[in-house]
């Protein structure tokens, strides 16, 4: 009975001990879960503030604000990160359109197709990188590549430095593996089916490779045209192949008919008429009965040996039945640029390809046809790279008698040089050096209408193709540079002049002649004493 008494009396002490209870536990969780602002932190009610859920009521919608405001807040940021990575993804996409990257050839390799696809697809992006179908606008003369030309035996090659000729045969294993790879593809590749034709196709071989011309871009690959015999007279077959540093890609295979292309070949000229002479003998045998597609323009300024250069130009077209040329007369100053755009801009017929040449230049058949397989009209225009000779009194000093000039055209180091820095013969479809512009007509006199021409086709998007080649040379003469010509002209003119002469050996051993003489002497003395 007490106990009984006892507990209804402890018992609502127990409810008041269990509310005390609740109401600490409530009061500690609003002191974790309630978050601080940034100066101060909410303040629960006090003894003499409104009711208990009043103030519970006030704190909520604090809270509710400040997590209002931190929304808004975070949504601003997230705002701000997408536009930044919009930005980021465009400047992604632009780096990559201009730097394709290898298409991730090298990941996946469970998908082989998907991996080949890849690979495929970035040696096709590498070719249309590459100055391939059509040529890109550069800005100075010496931002072309120019190209190197190569036979069965030789290559003919720009770049000599001073331990390499520029003739021979390819000597280092990688490069002479490299070219009769590229040649035994080009053979395969003519003699692969088409599927089309149901006659029995001819068997090309090795012996059918005419000439071939090849240049390396260093961030692309190695572009490579080479030239077969075709199936008749006058006809080719033209093989382009691409090594995007990788396999041989095939770029393309058609069929080039030269048979009716015929090339006007422009010679400005005052006076000399004892190298005209000369000259028209090589025109003569090599571009009349040899080639026969070609026509004669001579644009002569003056008075002065024009008759005698009058009467070589017909006794020629009379001994060889040859009709084909035409004689053009000014009454001015000699100026090249301007004979040799008169000579363009006279023509009327169909569109012709225009070899502009010198009086002191041989070419061979050979050339000519070089000529018309690296120009299209719209597409491309030929600057040979022609090998020009040395002074060969000093060459053949030691000799009893000078040779014959054909047997002068040897391309040896001892004997000439690859003239890269000369841009005045040049082979062009009329059309294109018309709608180009044509030449600067205010330049008078020797040198600088030439590089004018070629810096407007590299601002063009025509390709140049600039190559040195086996069948144009420059025969010495002597060189007299003039007092009126401008001091640039000058110097120019002077450099040439030195360069014709000799090479650094041969004039070394004219400068050094008179110590090598001495120690000859001692040595014939020394010889005797013994």
């Amino acid at each position: 009975m007490m106990l009984r008494r006892g507990f209804i009396l402890f018992l609502p002490r127990l409810i008041g001990l269990l509310v005390v209870a609740c109401c600490s536990v409530s009061i500690f969780y609003m002191l974790a879960c309630t978050p601080k602002g940034d100066s101060q932190q909410l303040a629960l009610p006090r003894v003499h503030s409104p009711t208990v859920k009043e103030g519970y009521e006030a704190i909520l919608q604090e809270r509710e604000e400040q997590h209002r405001n931190y929304i808004i807040s975070l949504k601003k940021q997230i705002a701000q990160l997408k536009a930044e990575l919009q930005g980021r993804t465009e400047q992604l996409k632009n780096m990559q359109n201009q730097y394709p990257a290898p298409l991730d050839i090298h990941l996946d390799h469970s998908k082989p197709e998907k991996v080949q696809a890849n690979l495929l697809a970035f040696l096709r992006s590498q070719v249309d990188k590459a100055e391939v179908h059509s040529g890109v606008k550069l800005s100075t003369e010496y931002a072309a590549v120019p190209f190197e030309s190569f036979t069965l035996q030789k290559v003919y090659q720009l770049e000599t430095g001073l331990t390499r000729h520029p003739e021979e045969k390819p000597v280092r294993k990688d490069k002479r593996d490299e070219l009769i790879e590229v040649i035994e593809l080009a053979v395969g590749s003519l003699n692969k089916p088409d599927g089309v034709s149901k006659a029995k196709p001819r068997l090309y071989t090795a012996s059918d490779f005419v000439e071939g011309i090849y240049r390396t871009e260093k961030n692309k690959g190695t572009l490579y045209e080479l030239t077969f015999k075709g199936d008749a007279k006058h006809q080719f077959k033209k093989i382009v192949l691409f090594r995007p540093f990788g396999p041989v890609m095939k770029v393309k295979n058609e069929n080039v008919n030269m048979a009716d292309t015929l090339i006007n070949v422009i010679v400005p000229l005052a006076k000399r008429a004892s190298k005209f002479r000369q000259f028209m003998q090589n025109f003569r045998e090599m571009g009349i009965q040899q080639d026969g597609r070609i026509h004669l323009t001579v644009v002569y300024f003056g008075k002065e040996q024009m008759n005698e250069v009058k009467s070589i130009l017909e006794n020629t077209s009379k001994s060889a039945n040859f009709k084909n040329f035409t004689f053009i007369q000014l009454n001015e100053e000699f100026s090249r640029g301007k004979g040799l755009d008169v000579g363009a801009r006279f023509w009327k017929g169909n569109n012709v390809v225009l070899f502009f040449c010198d009086v002191d230049i041989y070419f061979t058949a050979e050339f000519l046809n070089s000529c018309r397989l690296n120009t299209q009209p719209g597409k491309k225009v030929f600057y040979p790279v022609l090998f020009s000779q040395y002074n060969p009194s000093i060459i053949y000093g030691h000799h009893d008698s000078i040779p014959s000039l054909e047997q002068q055209l040897i391309i040896k180091k001892e004997t000439g040089f690859w003239r890269d820095f000369g841009f005045g013969m040049t082979c062009q479809y009329r059309s294109d050096f018309i709608n180009i512009g044509g030449f600067d007509l205010d330049i008078k006199g020797w040198g600088g209408e030439d590089v004018h021409l070629y810096r407007k086709y590299l601002h063009s998007n025509l390709m140049v193709i600039r190559t040195p080649v086996r069948g144009l040379f420059h025969l010495w003469h002597e060189k007299q540079c003039l007092d009126e010509l401008t001091p640039e002209q000058y110097k120019m003119c002077m450099q040439s002049k030195a360069m014709n002469e000799a090479s650094h050996g041969q004039l070394g051993m004219l400068v050094f002649k008179q110590e090598i003489e001495t120690h000859l002497q001692k040595q014939k003395l020394s010889s005797k004493k013994m």
